[in-house]
Formats: C-alpha cells, structure tokens, sequence
C-alpha cells in the first residue's frame, strides 16, 4: 500500500484561503475512509447539554475526535469538515475553537447556517478522514 499523502488544492484564480481550511484535498495513498456522522452536544453525565455556544462547540469537536480514535485516527487524518451552524451570530466563535482543535491542520471545509434537529443544539459537525 502507498504511503497516504493529503495535499491541499488551492487553485491561483480563487482567493486565498482565510483561517484553517483549503479549497479542496486530494488524498491518495489512502487504504481506507472513516465517514463521522453529524456529531451533536449530546447530554452530559448529568443529563444537561450546554447552553453557551463555546461549550456546546468543544463538546462536539469532543465527539468527532472520539470517533476518530475509534478508528485509531486522529486531526492530520480529516479530509473534509462540514460544519451546521444554528446562527450567524456563532461563525467567529466557531472558527477560533476549529482553529484550536485542528493546529496547521487544514482540510476542505463547508459552514452552513442552518435550523438543527432540536432546538438547543447549536452545531453540528461531520467528517470525512483517510488513513
């Protein structure tokens, strides 16, 4: 099997990408894919979701990495992101905890504000690695 290699797609006639995304990905080498369902901040220990943005925000980055694990992967692994957002108010927020969350680490990327399954849920995000 080749060695796995993800390189970023950055054509020169689209602008430059801001913050920690590219304009695509291209995997090759890849032996298999891990697809991570729309992880959402899921109740707690207690029985109580986070009401701030932030919290709710880590819990799920929480989730993701967790699955990710699972299959013994880790960020370096994502190819794609999609983010759902419940509102706008929420983008600048969001993009300095996925910056956190994934280092130099820059995979495609889609952000989608959008109403989310239930009401106090204020993301959700899925994703696609390769390893």
């Amino acid at each position: 099997m080749s060695e796995l290699s993800i390189q970023p797609l950055n054509p020169a006639i689209l602008p430059a990408a801001a913050g920690n995304y590219t304009h695509g990905v291209q995997v090759e080498g890849a032996g298999r894919l891990v697809f991570v369902s729309g992880q959402v901040p899921w109740a707690d220990g207690h029985g109580k979701i986070p009401e701030s943005f932030e919290d709710q925000c880590r819990m799920v980055w929480r989730n993701v990495l967790a699955v990710l694990a699972e299959a013994g992967l880790e960020v370096r692994n994502l190819v794609k992101v999609t983010t759902y957002l419940s509102d706008r108010q929420y983008r600048a927020l969001n993009s300095k905890i996925r910056e956190e969350i994934l280092g130099e680490h820059a995979p495609a990327l889609t952000i989608i504000i959008c109403d989310i399954y239930a009401e106090e849920w204020l993301l959700e995000i899925e994703a696609v690695a390769a390893a």
